[in-house]
């Protein structure tokens, strides 16, 4: 169940809940605060509001100040993922820090670099990468969406299960070829997602010409927590510079802010466009930063408790148990 007191910037924000603890009477809602307003009779989803979101979103401003409608206590519903999405597009390697500590390891490891020697080759490799690179972007299953405040339920195979806390945006219209200078036109909202990993199972020993297996190693049911809200991006502030914090059993594990991503929001989306016609309802993940479980030598495991927050955008809160 949600905090008591959950938080998100402006407002009021998105979401999708459901009136029973089993799933019964799912219905998107309006945000306001400790409160939500039942959308149904208005729109069936929330992706149906952010496929019209010039129009929805000056009428759902009116709606959040008026009483009018059924409201219902957010801490009496289940909270969904806010948002049904046409396609999960997932950003890997877009954390400074991060990459350069994986850099620096294979240096030493691999290369026999001093510690000095390989963290000031892999500073100069991302700052090559931020001037003249390319972000890497694959695919995600929207099978693998689970809820902010839903179990993690681990695979029987594989046992590096790990965390990549990430800031998620939402697409609100449509877009092929997008100039970077005209991106943030297309971002309806913001939200949080965690894409976990199944570390042992990223690398497939019998087709290693092929390289990483993505779609085992992150696409388990519930390996996407995402949520709690979607929050309009007129209200976030400015989201290179939003902080990034999870902790893991109480302790902190990443703590970072959007500004150390490689490539800002802006490029990643004219990036992707190249390849895809962006629709709305799209969601986009920007990349996690330095500080998952692969970094501290820590992985999940049943019973641990994973906290998650970006500024504005609220918190989840996933406990972690055996799927066997």
């Amino acid at each position: 169940m949600p905090d008591p007191q959950p938080t998100h910037a402006g407002p009021f924000a998105l979401g999708t809940f459901a009136s029973g603890v089993s799933g019964e009477g799912v219905f998107p809602g309006l945000v306001t605060g400790s409160r939500v307003r039942d959308l149904s009779e208005l729109a069936p989803s929330v992706r149906a509001l952010v496929e019209d979101w010039d129009d929805w979103l000056p009428r759902l401003a009116g709606l959040a100040r008026s009483s009018e409608g059924t409201w219902h206590d957010l801490a009496a519903l289940r909270v969904l993922t806010p948002i049904e999405p046409g396609q999960i597009l997932q950003s890997g390697a877009n954390y400074r820090k991060h990459v350069v500590d994986l850099v620096a390891a294979e240096k030493e490891s691999v290369h026999g670099a001093t510690p000095e020697e390989a963290r000031a080759d892999a500073e100069l490799m991302m700052d090559e990468r931020a001037r003249n690179g390319v972000p890497y972007v694959f695919l995600g299953s929207p099978r693998a969406l689970s809820g902010p405040y839903d179990d993690i339920v681990l695979p029987a195979l594989g046992e590096q299960h790990d965390w990549e806390l990430e800031l998620a945006l939402v697409i609100g219209k449509s877009g092929k070829n997008i100039p970077a200078e005209e991106a943030m036109e297309y971002v309806a909202g913001y939200t949080i997602s965690n894409d976990l990993t199944t570390r042992d199972r990223l690398y497939r020993p019998d087709l290693k010409a092929i390289g990483t297996d993505w779609f085992t190693a992150k696409n388990a049911d519930t390996f996407l927590p995402t949520g709690p809200f979607l929050v309009p991006a007129a209200f976030v502030g400015d989201p290179g510079d939003l902080r990034i914090t999870l902790r893991h059993n109480g302790v902190v594990r990443q703590d970072e802010s959007t500004k150390d991503m490689i490539f800002d929001i802006p490029r990643l989306i004219a990036y992707v466009s190249t390849t895809t016609t962006l629709r709305p309802g799209d969601l986009l993940l920007t990349g996690s930063p330095a500080g998952n479980g692969a970094h501290w030598g820590v992985f999940l495991k049943p019973g641990d408790v994973v906290e998650s927050e970006i500024t504005g955008l609220g918190h989840q809160r996933n406990t972690v148990r055996s799927g066997q």
